[in-house]
């Protein structure tokens, strides 16, 4: 490959993804142990007070006068749904979602890995009244995060992995954004779900009929986003549905092309998403009080079921659909990565985080006092996943494969598909 082609080619997509959940993972982290900090020192009282300031008008009568926190979770968090909207629509539709081959064992994974801590959940928490409205809080995976710990390890995690845990996020994400769309709307407004409706319909005409345009798609998703939230259904699940209307062009054996609305809107959104949007987030929702907190306060039912459905249950769930579905020749085991690393990634998919404080919020919605339980929970078993999956991948020994560290990778990366990535070497 000339030196011209490196210089016109545009980045490979997952590529740039990857390094960007990496890093923007690594910024959470800082935001979060800032937010705890912040929570527990003299700053307290100034940081719940600008959280719940009054900034705007009241967009929904639900919801009552915007806020800081509200402007965060219903607005910002919106855009954050709409990237990972159309990470999902372009996985699907041209990456390593294509084809039932290729997400067989990820959507298998990523479905048995929500269904399992929720059945934790359920089994520690679900007797106790008012708590049962919880139950997905463990079922989702924080990508960044995930990535961001798996970036730590640098080159003793396999290409495999990382892909398989970058899939089985997505897959996560998006049985995420349908359990919000289904189990947190408590009342529906008719009329404004049929004007969010006709939008929709309007942005997928748009799509069908050769707008490359990417102004008239911004501004439909600022609309279905408006009355989305008049309709009762979360804000956040506009960003999704319009992100399924934004088009795509295909491009077969090479990165992405810069003639692709959604790649474009995707590669622009990326940066905000990575470092401003998902930590201050996680700066607004993480900030927890733990002063004359007990380990007794630990186990109760709240966090406690949180936490063994995110580091017991993610883990088991995920290993096991693995395990078996190599075993029943229902898919094949990842290449280039042993058992003990396949399982240390099933571990680190219990990193809830962002997603699983979201939903803690949209579960107990009256209930500051469950909020924070929830909290807690999802930082406890946040915490020991990603401690406890990052210790098991870095003390894990390697897989041999008989052929020198360049011409495994190379091997590998051939395997995968990402022809780009090997010639880049």
């Amino acid at each position: 490959m000339t030196a011209s082609a490196d210089a016109t080619r545009s980045p490979s997509a997952l590529r740039k993804f990857l390094k960007s959940e990496a890093a923007g993972g690594l910024v959470l982290m800082a935001a979060a142990a800032l937010a705890l900090i912040v929570a527990n020192s003299p700053l307290r009282e100034a940081y719940e007070h600008g959280l719940h300031a009054q900034t705007g008008p009241t967009l929904s009568e639900k919801l009552g006068p915007m806020t800081v926190h509200l402007w965060i979770n219903d607005a910002l968090m919106a855009i954050f749904f709409l990237l990972v909207g159309l990470e999902i629509k372009r996985e699907f539709v041209d990456g390593r979602l294509s084809t039932w081959d290729q997400r067989r064992l990820p959507v298998v994974a990523a479905a048995v890995g929500m269904a399992v801590p929720a059945a934790f959940y359920l089994g520690i928490a679900g007797g106790t009244a008012g708590l049962g409205r919880g139950w997905a809080i463990p079922a989702a995976t924080d990508i960044a995060f995930a990535i961001g710990v798996l970036a730590l390890l640098g080159s003793r995690a396999p290409t495999s992995l990382k892909l398989f845990l970058t899939t089985v996020a997505i897959a996560d994400d998006l049985g995420a954004v349908a359990i919000i769309a289904l189990a947190y709307t408590a009342s529906i407004d008719s009329l404004a779900l049929a004007l969010a409706s006709g939008i929709f319909l309007l942005m997928y005409v748009m799509g069908k009929s050769g707008v490359r345009s990417l102004w008239p798609f911004l501004v439909g998703a600022a609309a279905l986003w408006y009355f989305v939230l008049l309709s009762g259904v979360h804000a956040t699940v506009a960003g999704v549905l319009a992100a399924t209307t934004v088009p795509i062009i295909k491009t077969p054996g090479a990165p992405d092309s810069p003639d692709s609305p959604l790649h474009r809107l995707e590669h622009a959104l990326a940066p905000w998403v990575a470092f401003l949007i998902v930590p201050l987030f996680g700066f607004a929702n993480a900030g927890v009080h733990l002063g004359g907190m007990t380990f007794s306060d630990l186990l109760a039912p709240l966090p406690l079921g949180i936490a063994a459905g995110l580091f017991l249950g993610k883990q088991l769930g995920i290993f096991g659909a693995v395990w078996l579905s190599v075993t029943l020749g229902f898919a094949r085991k990842l290449r280039g990565a042993t058992w003990l690393q396949i399982y240390g990634v099933a571990m680190l998919c219990g990193i809830g985080f962002t997603m699983s404080l979201f939903i803690g919020a949209l579960a107990f919605p009256h209930s500051p006092q469950l909020i924070d339980e929830a909290k807690i929970g999802v930082l406890v078993g946040s915490f020991l996943s990603a401690l406890v999956g990052w210790l098991v991948l870095r003390l894990a020994p390697q897989a041999t494969t008989g052929q020198d560290e360049e011409t495994r990778q190379k091997a590998e990366i051939a395997a995968d598909g990402d022809v780009e990535r090997m010639e880049d070497r």
